[in-house]
């Protein structure tokens, strides 16, 4: 058996944050039959570094491998600090790149990529789009394994296009662009088009008290749930007709994944991994950030063609169907092995 410790930002309990790839991917590892030790969950930075670098140096007669969730921003030095570490342990370690402004990462701060990703003995890549970026860097110890789903969890549902029922489901984070919905549904509105929009996601830097205030002074009536689990957004979804996403930064999104399970038309920006996980025209509609028209463009298009909005949404299971745990643990299970 095969002991792993798994390094991330443990969300179970904490209201601020959705479910992260540590919660998801170590229970299922757990199922396979590996060993699975998880740090942290620690709200304090500094407390959860020392937490992850502690459990390091307590396995380290023991673990096969120490999995690095490794993002963008301030979550960036837990991966820097853990993989130096690691390297004094003599441990192995593999990077797993959820971070969709890793190449502003890679870009400005060269010294602290290369000292992370050249030596690790893989790194995992949640999308093409990442992988490919890493590529250009120089990185060639790279592999692809997308996220995952159990796709028996989505149940596909053709959805009926006689009232725009908009869907938003994210972390209220500046970088995921929150607002702009908002500003979508009150184009909508002046549109003379009957709609309503719900997002559904926890606050992650005040940008839900902002969404609010601009609900209000747009005047304009949108369902804010909070955080809902996985089984309660699911649930929700079934009175919803299409989901949009209008983040600025990202890389292959899991609440767009999930959407595309669940027969929901997407429309996305077209920014970093989404190019390459929707297939424009296809399984999805891209449109460029920040763009109220183009939304409402597209959102027009769904509703006056439903046979081909339901026809884009089977195509999006289709492509997704690639993603359930079933398939994507073959590879998990090769690298891990």
């Amino acid at each position: 058996m095969k002991c792993i410790l798994y390094i991330g930002n443990k969300s179970k309990r904490d209201k601020k944050s959705n479910l992260s790839s540590i919660d998801v991917l170590s229970p299922l590892l757990s199922e396979e039959g590996f060993e699975i030790h998880t740090a942290s969950d620690k709200r304090n930075i500094f407390l959860r570094l020392l937490n992850m670098l502690f459990l390091c140096y307590r396995f380290k007669n023991k673990i096969d491998f120490v999995l690095i969730d490794t993002y963008s921003t301030l979550n960036f030095y837990y991966a820097y600090f853990v993989s130096q570490w690691c390297r004094i342990l003599k441990l192995t370690y593999i990077p797993i790149l959820h971070g969709g402004n890793l190449p502003y990462r890679l870009k400005n701060s060269p010294k602290s990529s290369k000292a992370i990703f050249n030596h690790a003995h893989l790194n995992v890549a949640p999308s093409e789009y990442m992988k490919s970026v890493f590529n250009d860097f120089g990185y060639n110890n790279i592999v692809c394994i997308p996220n995952s789903i159990k796709i028996q969890n989505y149940p596909y549902l053709p959805r009926i296009f006689k009232k725009v029922k908009l869907l938003w489901v994210r972390s209220f984070s500046e970088i995921y662009n929150p607002l702009l919905a908002i500003k979508i549904l009150k184009k909508l509105k002046e549109d003379g088009v009957e709609a309503k929009l719900c997002m559904v996601g926890p606050d992650s830097d005040g940008s839900l008290i902002r969404a609010k205030e601009l609900a209000m002074d747009l005047d304009v009536q949108v369902s804010f749930t909070g955080k809902l689990s996985k089984e309660e957004w699911i649930t929700l979804s079934k009175k919803y007709n299409i989901f949009i996403n209008t983040t600025n930064f990202d890389n292959t999104p899991i609440s767009v994944i999930e959407s595309m399970a669940l027969g929901l038309p997407i429309i996305s920006t077209n920014v970093g991994g989404l190019t390459y996980l929707i297939d424009n025209s296809k399984e999805g509609v891209l449109v460029e950030p920040n763009s109220v028209e183009d939304f409402v463009i597209e959102i027009k298009k769904i509703m006056s063609s439903p046979e081909k909005s339901n026809l884009l949404a089977l195509e999006a299971r289709k492509k997704v169907e690639n993603f359930d745990w079933n398939v994507v643990k073959k590879q998990w299970i090769k690298v891990l092995q």
